[in-house]
């Protein structure tokens, strides 16, 4: 049995309008897509700036806010170990092949930042849009409790 959110009186499941008072019945889809549609700003600023939504409290607030600043927090946790691991292997190669072969190497590092790029904006795309959906990668990750 589900209960008004306006008055409180039990309704039956699948009730779409409360029999005493006349409000609509809000369903979990209902709720899901209001936060959605309230939080999706502080979701866009999860992928940016990861710290905004963890500083202000609005992950403890919208659930919606709550997955993306997980999956922001988990991407720039990734960029740093991208970072870490991309600096080591340049210094290595440049140290084994010389600064005249690093030239033509240093333009596939450019084409691999993209990645942690197209994350980013795979993330913004999913909050604009609504959806609760992982990164490809790195999104099966939880650390936000």
């Amino acid at each position: 049995m589900s209960f008004c959110g306006s008055c409180g009186k039990g309704v039956q499941e699948g009730v779409k309008f409360c029999p005493s008072c006349g409000k609509e019945i809000e369903t979990t889809a209902n709720v899901q897509a209001n936060d959605a549609e309230e939080n999706k700003g502080m979701a866009i600023i999860a992928y940016i700036l990861f710290f905004i939504p963890l500083l202000n409290g609005d992950y403890k607030k919208s659930p919606f806010v709550k997955y993306h600043a997980n999956q922001g927090t988990i991407l720039f946790i990734f960029c740093i170990i991208f970072s870490i691991v991309m600096n080591i292997l340049s210094s290595t190669l440049y140290t084994i092949l010389g600064w005249r072969l690093w030239g033509a190497i240093s333009s596939i590092w450019g084409v691999l930042w993209l990645a942690p790029t197209a994350l980013v904006v795979i993330g913004i795309l999913n909050a604009v849009n609504g959806r609760n959906k992982p990164l490809p990668m790195i999104g099966q990750f939880n650390i936000l409790k």
